[in-house]
């Protein structure tokens, strides 16, 4: 596997600027003006589309240089918060975030461009620094995570890029470390069964991951990066106009890891990787108000972890781990008016990804596929907003070496989303959804969702029902393989249902809110050991539905103040999440599930010249599962530090990552002292290990 080195990221990137157009970067910051709900509906056209004056377009995008944050308001650096607002359109509607009876959280590019220079490779740190979202690894020696929204498992949580499931309907724990931030406009989170909107997949919530849209001029953006752990990451985006109609962009990232053992146990608390990735993207806008978005990406990479070379595990053999992928996917999105009142709107994508899997002497080929065809027609009244449409999913699963375990789900559907307007300041949105599982039958899936406001207070309340067919990609199973796992059995459709209630209220600079959150799981999939031989040690494993329910009752705050130039926020995430034991019947905290967890960041900021940060986020207790070094880990605390510098195209920046040295292997070996039944060799992970990090580099704009 080739390093790159400093020098060598120089020459490339030197190769990559010279086909970028040297235009400057063209300032599309028009603001949307909506005082009221009233004014979001006469800002949309006739069409029930965003009109060009400094609206939002159908993907969502905004400008790069009036971000507003999730709830409306502007950046910090003088604009007016009261007047700018975000259109967001995972809920199917382009309507502004504060008119959205469904809460959407929506991450702006301004604060994308922050994370990006503190982790260039992937989006895990922009969702991890997310109120409410907790990235888990699930993996140590691949490092591979997923997102956990609010307590609920990390498999329920549908990932998404334009409303497209492109990295699968089940999308790998890899997944999040193989997405490179730099062409991301905006990023919105839905918590909660969001089933009704897009199937069993978004059991748990959606992360939608919106590109950005090209402007009226040739621009371009390349970012350089080092570690201190010997990474290295080159990132290149290029957007121009082709005609008057059409627009394109295009992003390519290369990004490397040495194999690093922090601790010197013999094993790699850091996995060597090298990963390319490529993707362009057209955005045709057709006079008659017809748009067509067409995006196609490729990834390739080479993934090593577990045993150094010389080292071994207690069995006195060596463990190397290995994850070779390769993944196309392509997808579509058109609208177009149908009369004055109506729009149509179908989507389309494909993906196809093949692995290569190393666990110790074991190895596996596969490949995971997955297609989406969906229409639909949305109106509008005078009060009520609706669509209504059908969609056919395929998700396949094909293994060389484990056949007995290849699925197909076939599930075509139909859903609808109704809004109506009560009041000025009542709304109420109704959404469901009618699956006809080719494994589970008929499923369905219902929403309710409320908006009350009252000058700066607004009230949101949601309930709905969802459900997710199981695969054997448990988070265990993802970290060791199917060599131990028995071919499934009767398995029921897992289903949940969520609630919520919301309340925020803005006093001039200051922002409150309050969430309180529940959920109740039914037949949650999990890992039952066993013996394959009479009274033999427990060395198989089996996936059952849990007894019992799951249930997690929460409560989210976050408070977020503008001093000038200054932003502070602060956030509060309660979680009393816990499941039936099967050994005693008795309720049990849910593993790897921190009672308490909270954050602080202050973000020193004046656009175009600098900005200066701080963080901190605290992680309590939580309960370890076949852990023989300890049954509840310690709290811990992630101090970060991050700096930027602009001159004129180019922003210098240095990030100081995990300031207290933390590190999971500090308290307890990462190695079990015997393989575990479902064949890991390792604990779970319930902090970090990687230690004291630093990175640097330079983001280049034309």
């Amino acid at each position: 596997m080739a390093k790159f080195s400093p020098a060598t990221l120089l020459l490339l990137s030197l190769g990559s600027v010279s086909v970028a157009a040297d235009a400057l970067a063209h300032d599309r910051s028009n603001k949307a003006h909506a005082s009221s709900e009233h004014q979001a509906h006469t800002d949309k056209d006739k069409h029930g589309q965003d009109d060009e004056h400094g609206h939002k377009d159908e993907h969502g995008h905004g400008d790069e240089h009036g971000h507003q944050d999730e709830h409306g308001h502007g950046d910090e650096h003088g604009h007016d918060h009261d007047m700018e607002r975000i259109v967001v359109h995972s809920t199917r509607f382009g309507r502004i975030v504060d008119d959205q009876p469904m809460r959407v959280e929506a991450i702006v590019r301004e604060e994308i461009e922050e994370k990006a220079a503190m982790r260039p490779g992937n989006i895990s740190m922009l969702l991890a620094e997310t109120g409410g979202v907790r990235v888990q690894t699930t993996s140590p020696a691949l490092g591979s995570a997923n997102v956990r929204l609010q307590g609920l498992y990390g498999r329920y949580t549908q990932l998404l890029a334009d409303g497209l499931p492109l990295y699968g309907n089940q999308a790998s724990s890899l997944g999040l470390l193989q997405i490179p931030p730099t062409d991301l406009g905006q990023v919105e989170v839905i918590k909660g069964s969001a089933s009704s909107l897009y199937g069993g997949s978004a059991l748990g919530g959606v992360i939608n991951l919106i590109s950005r849209k090209p402007g009226d001029e040739a621009a371009g953006e390349l970012l350089l990066n080092a570690t201190t752990e010997n990474g290295q990451d080159i990132t290149a985006y290029a957007e121009t106009p082709i005609t008057d109609n059409l627009k394109g962009s295009v992003t390519a990232g290369a990004h490397y890891q040495s194999m690093e053992d922090l601790d010197a146990d013999g094993w790699a608390d850091l996995p060597e990787y090298e990963r390319y990735t490529l993707r362009p993207r057209m955005f045709y806008e057709g006079d008659a108000g017809d748009t067509l978005y067409v995006t196609a990406g490729f990834m390739t990479e080479n993934r090593q972890g577990g045993t150094l070379e010389g080292h071994t595990v207690a069995d006195g053999n060596p463990f190397v781990q290995i994850q070779d992928s390769e993944r196309v996917d392509g997808g579509l999105v058109y609208t177009r008016p149908v009369g004055e009142t109506l729009t149509f709107n179908t989507r389309a994508s494909a993906m196809v990804q093949d692995h290569f899997h190393a666990y110790g002497v074991d190895q596996d080929n596969d490949k995971h596929s997955n297609y989406l065809l969906e229409t639909s027609l949305s109106g509008y009244l005078d009060n009520l907003d609706w669509v209504l449409g059908a969609a056919y999913q395929s998700e396949r699963y094909e293994s060389d070496n484990y056949s007995s375990f290849d699925y197909t789900y076939e599930v075509p559907g139909v859903f609808a989303v109704v809004d109506y307007h009560v009041t000025d300041d009542l709304i109420a949105s109704v959404s469901s959804r009618f699956d006809d599982h080719s494994e589970y039958g008929t499923q369905v899936s219902p929403r309710l969702s409320m908006l009350y406001r009252a000058d700066e207070f607004t009230v949101r309340g949601s309930w709905g029902q969802g459900y997710y067919a199981p695969t054997p990609f448990v988070e265990e199973i993802e970290a060791a393989g199917l060599s131990r796992l028995e071919p499934l059995g009767d398995l029921k459709e897992e289903t949940a249902e969520t609630a919520s209630l919301d309340f925020t209220y803005r006093l001039g600079d200051l922002e409150t809110n309050l969430t309180l959150f529940g959920s109740d799981i039914h037949n949650a999939t999990q890992l039952e050991a066993f013996s394959s031989t009479d009274n033999g040690p427990l060395d198989r494993v089996r996936l059952v539905n849990a007894r019992g329910e799951s249930q997690i009752r929460g409560s989210e705050v976050l408070l977020r103040y503008y001093l000038g130039d200054v932003k502070l926020t602060a956030s509060y995430l309660y979680l009393d999440a816990t499941e039936q034991a099967d050994s005693t019947g008795q309720r049990q905290q849910m593993a790897l599930t921190p009672e308490h967890s909270a954050g602080f960041v202050a973000m020193w900021e004046q656009h175009g010249n600098f900005r200066a940060g701080f963080e901190a986020y605290y992680t309590g207790t939580q309960r370890l599962n076949d852990n023989p070094y300890m049954d509840k880990s310690e709290p811990y605390w992630h101090l970060g530090l991050m700096g930027e510098i602009t001159t004129g195209r180019f922003s210098w920046f240095i990030n100081l990552e995990n300031l207290l040295n933390i590190k999971q292997s500090d308290t307890h070996p990462l190695l079990l002292p015997e393989r575990a039944p479902s064949g890991q060799w390792t604990t779970d992970m319930w902090s970090r290990n990687d230690g004291f990090i630093a990175n640097a580099g330079v983001r280049i704009k034309f």
